[in-house]
């Protein structure tokens, strides 16, 4: 037992170099973009013409993978820490609860968009509970934003943390999408408790 235990942690460490080491190797500034990169292989729902906001976009990793597939859309990134410039991505300091900052997603695109991306988590406190628990309001927040702001076909993509708040977040984006489907990247660590939540085709009340 002890002998399989060494060695999954040993091949758990070494999946995390891979995409440490292929993260550097193309000029990724994090290893998860390799996340995102993974889920939208899987959905296929960034296209060239897309309309998208990134929102706890810092540092930048899936603001950059974006970039490489939407040449004719849009792309505007949001955090409360700041994001070296890049570009083609346009970039707002600000936390998205702020009624100022909404004012100013809704004035860049003027129109519905077409994917909010949120790989936002809460500051660890040492309580994985109370962490989920944080990070799961921010996807909440997160999906409330995008019920305004996405067209009826778009799409919204978070991260959250299995816990207490997860049933409450899968019961409210039943009621708000048509398809939600949870996604455990092959690039997450595997003793993570973080999960993604995909929902596209907002139902309309």
């Amino acid at each position: 037992m002890k002998k399989n235990k060494i060695s999954k942690n040993w091949l758990t460490k070494q999946n995390k170099d891979l995409y440490f080491r292929e993260s550097k190797v193309q000029g990724y500034r994090s290893r998860a973009a390799f996340k995102l990169i993974e889920m939208n292989k899987k959905f296929r729902f960034i296209k060239k013409n897309s309309l998208l906001v990134d929102l706890g976009s810092s540092p930048g990793s899936w603001s950059q993978f974006v970039r490489k597939e939407i040449t004719q859309g849009k792309i505007l990134a949001v955090d409360i820490l700041p994001m070296k410039t890049i570009e083609s991505v346009d970039f707002i300091k600000g936390d998205f609860l702020d009624n100022k900052i909404y004012e100013k997603i809704a004035i860049y695109f003027k129109s519905k968009i077409d994917v909010v991306l949120s790989d936002m988590a809460a500051n660890t406190t040492g309580n994985k509970e109370l962490d989920a628990y944080r990070t799961g309001e921010l996807c909440l927040n997160a999906m409330n934003l995008s019920k305004k702001i996405l067209r009826d076909d778009g799409v919204f993509l978070s991260k959250l943390f299995m816990g207490s708040i997860f049933k409450e977040i899968d019961e409210i984006a039943k009621k708000s999408f048509k398809n939600v489907v949870k996604y455990k990247p092959l690039s997450s660590k595997r003793q993570s408790k973080e999960i993604y939540i995909y929902c596209k085709g907002i139902l309309r009340i």
